[in-house]
């Protein structure tokens, strides 16, 4: 399986539905789902989501409806301290 986040905005006439849409997924996605209109003055109208997935058609699908149309899905990895020092070697 590939690791992905996937970042989404919307706007402030949409947030509800967004919310509705993740919740909806259930309580296990909605608790993978980071929402930054969730703090501050709440105007920040952009959610992330990591998950994994066979691909980045497959990861787009098991976002919320609203999410996955305006998505940027990225595809990530992690970096192990013995590569990292290998780069400097290097």
């Amino acid at each position: 399986m590939t690791r992905y986040v996937i970042q989404s905005a919307h706007n402030p006439q949409d947030c509800l539905a967004t919310l509705d849409a993740a919740l909806a997924q259930g309580r296990n996605m909605l608790a993978q789902y980071d929402f930054g209109c969730a703090v501050g003055d709440h105007s920040n109208h952009v959610c992330f989501v990591t998950l994994e997935a066979e691909n980045e058609a497959a990861a787009r699908r098991l976002v919320a409806g609203p999410i996955a149309d305006q998505a940027q899905v990225v595809e990530v990895g992690k970096f192990t301290e013995t590569q990292i020092r290998s780069y400097h070697a290097a």
